[in-house]
Parts: structure tokens; C-alpha cells; sequence
């Protein structure tokens, strides 16, 4: 017993455990989730770890001393809003199966899921409306309009844009720059949004907003007596669809 209980305890220490999340969750979908188990010990491997978060069990049969494996699992949250995954369970039966040896880490750090993504018409009337504007060429550098300058050529450029005319006159690469297409903005007020049930607006919002943005279209967002002036970087996103994740939370 008194070996069982020294292999035993052993095996649950000097762990080391990460937990990394997707960058994007949304509120029913299936997000994957890594674990990674690093074995900080210098000798002793270890052996039939089992890791319990969120209800889901993960199995590690052997990981070497100084090594590390990492595993995925899928979760689901039902839900929009702020989380914590909490008491993170570490268990072994090893060496004999005679006891199952338990650890915790709680693992406060929290996290925004973001609203459902529900398909709905908003998506297409704004479509429909910045068509109704229209949209113009800008002397930005882009990819998609007509060349404004000839430049030297950059490594990741698209080898589609290399103006091989002049590459061949100057004996260097260069790239072909070209006006970028501007879109016009759009605004979206939430109070307008013709939808009774306010988590479904909300889930039709963010889905919206993810396919406008995914067009490099800038979108505005007016949530009550918040305004986010118009972008369509990745930052701007974010902080949108985590203002819908919390919307009416201070109020509970």
C-alpha cells in the first residue's frame, strides 16, 4: 500500500495544464477546445491520466517525463455571454486501480461567447441598401481596381499582380498596385431591427455583422446609448459581437 500510494501521488504531480480556447465562439455551435498536459518531472513518466472540464473527459494514457501531449474536444455553450470553465478535474487509478487519485486547477479566467448565429433577411436588406448607394474607387492600395503606381515587389504579394514588363526592364520584381474598391458603410440600429424576440435580433445581428465584415464591408453598430463608429477590421468585429454577447447582462 505504501508503494500504491507513493506512485499514486507522484503521478499527479508537477503538472502542467493549458487550456486554449478558439478566438471565436458563438453561442450552440461546436467550438474545439485544446488540453495540453506538460509533465515537468525529470524521471517518472505519467501514466492513465483522465482530465474532466465542462463535463468532458479526456484520456492520456502515458506522457514522458519532460514531455508534453496536447488533445482536442468540442463543447457547446448554449448560450451568449461571459464564462468560466471553472474546476478542472485531474484523476488517476494508477499504479494498481486499487484508488482513483484526484487534482483540481480552477481555471478563473474568463471568456466571451458571443451570440448565436441565426441566417435571417437583415443580412440582405443591407445588401440591397449599400447596392442602393453604391460604391466607388478610392487611391488606396489594394488588389482590386485599376493601377495608380508601379512599386517594388513585396514577399506576399499575389504573383497574379506582377507587372512583369517592368520586371524585365529593371531586372528587379514589381508589383502592380492598384486602387481598392471602398464600400460604403453601413449602419445598423439595433432599436430599428424589426424583430420582436430580442435574442433572435441579437442572433441576427451578429450574423449580419459577420457576413458584412467578411465582405470587408465597414459596419456602425447603435446599441441603445452606445455607437461604434464604422470599420471592418477583425478588432472592430470583436468588440460588436462582444457588446451583443453582453447586452442586458448589467441588468440581471
Amino acid at each position: 500500500m505504501g508503494i500504491s500510494g507513493f506512485f499514486g501521488r507522484n503521478n499527479l504531480s508537477k503538472i502542467e495544464l493549458k487550456v486554449e480556447l478558439a478566438p471565436e465562439i458563438f453561442a450552440t455551435a461546436k467550438t474545439p477546445v485544446s488540453v495540453s498536459v506538460t509533465n515537468k518531472r525529470r524521471f517518472l513518466p505519467i501514466f492513465l491520466l483522465r482530465i474532466n472540464i465542462q463535463n468532458r473527459e479526456l484520456f492520456f494514457p502515458f506522457i514522458e517525463a519532460g514531455k508534453s501531449a496536447s488533445k482536442h474536444v468540442d463543447m457547446t455553450f448554449e448560450q451568449r455571454g461571459r464564462y468560466t470553465l471553472g474546476l478542472i478535474s485531474l484523476n488517476s487509478a494508477f499504479p494498481f486501480n486499487f484508488f482513483v487519485r484526484y487534482k483540481w486547477y480552477n481555471e478563473e479566467s474568463s471568456f466571451v461567447v458571443f451570440p448565436r448565429l441565426q441566417q435571417c433577411k437583415l443580412f440582405s436588406f443591407y445588401e440591397k441598401e449599400r447596392h442602393s448607394k453604391g460604391e466607388y474607387s478610392s487611391d488606396t492600395a489594394g488588389f482590386d481596381s485599376d493601377i495608380i503606381s508601379i512599386r517594388e515587389y513585396v514577399p506576399g504579394d499575389p504573383i497574379k499582380y506582377i507587372n512583369w514588363k517592368a520586371t524585365a526592364r529593371t531586372g528587379e520584381l514589381k508589383t502592380k498596385e492598384l486602387s481598392s474598391l471602398t464600400f460604403q458603410p453601413v449602419i445598423i440600429d439595433f432599436s430599428t431591427v424589426d424583430i420582436e424576440n430580442t435574442e433572435e435580433k441579437i442572433s441576427c445581428v451578429t450574423y449580419a455583422i459577420v457576413q458584412l465584415i467578411k465582405k470587408n464591408i465597414p459596419i456602425g453598430l447603435r446599441l441603445g446609448s452606445i455607437f461604434f463608429s464604422p470599420s471592418a477590421s477583425c478588432s472592430h468585429k470583436t468588440n460588436l459581437l462582444t457588446e451583443l454577447a453582453l447586452y442586458g447582462a448589467h441588468e440581471s
